[in-house]
């Protein structure tokens, strides 16, 4: 006999094949008729709130967003700017960039007294020609990191580029796998950002995203780093 578990992945996976089934709607549907294509979207908005219905877990989530394209960050922030809009708290743990104050920085304390910035790195490794040093300011960050990660005040904690640190050999993945993993019964939602997520990290992820990149104007046009743009 199915337990109850397996009984409700099932039907989440019928109603999201009906869902698929169903369509979008707009111009995509088949139907010419108004009252038709009405009938359809009515079947849609049904099967849809079937959908939110059976889907109750809620979980602290681990989430990656890494990739060649631009937009790592921004997207971790957005996500900054959602959770001080609902008044809890964010910690942002910068582990490479930290050598220039941001537009993104300058705003959210602004917005809000929940934003813990932790700028602690002191740029890319071409800039700061220290590999010792760079090692021990990302060691330093983690530790920094695991505190806010312990606190459950912060409901949204924000590894900046800590995907790179794993890249240079500063910190392992295992590590971090590890210590997130030892975090039971956790609420918050962790953000690991930066290119070149190792395989183990993107498996443990709950949500990932890769951004694609197709053109950027530095490469293509040969265009400085922007305000506003890229800061």
């Amino acid at each position: 006999m199915p337990s109850e578990k397996e009984t409700s992945s099932r039907k989440i996976t019928k109603l999201d094949l009906q869902a698929k089934e169903i369509g979008m709607g707009g111009k995509l549907a088949p139907e010419t008729d108004e009252i038709l294509y009405k009938k359809r979207m009515q079947q849609r908005k049904d099967v849809q709130l079937q959908r939110l219905k059976v889907r109750k877990t809620k979980k602290g989530l681990l989430i990656v967003f890494t990739g060649n394209g631009k937009g790592k960050t921004t997207a971790s922030l957005g996500m900054a700017l959602r959770t001080i809009g609902h008044g809890h708290k964010v910690a942002i743990i910068q582990f490479i960039k930290g050598s220039w104050t941001t537009g993104e920085e300058k705003a959210l304390k602004m917005l809000s007294p929940n934003v813990s910035w932790q700028a602690l790195g002191e740029g890319f490794t071409w800039e700061t020609q220290d590999r010792v040093r760079d090692e021990k300011l990302v060691k330093g960050a983690w530790q920094i990191a695991k505190t806010f990660m312990k606190d459950e005040s912060y409901q949204l904690i924000i590894l900046d580029e800590i995907n790179i640190a794993i890249k240079l050999g500063y910190l392992s993945s295992k590590e971090i796998i590890t210590f997130i993993k030892s975090l039971t019964n956790r609420k918050n939602h962790i953000v690991l950002t930066g290119r070149g997520a190792p395989e183990s990290i993107i498996n443990q992820a709950d949500l990932v995203t890769d951004m694609r990149l197709i053109k950027h104007p530095f490469r293509e046009q040969g265009i400085k780093a922007q305000e506003c743009v890229e800061f």
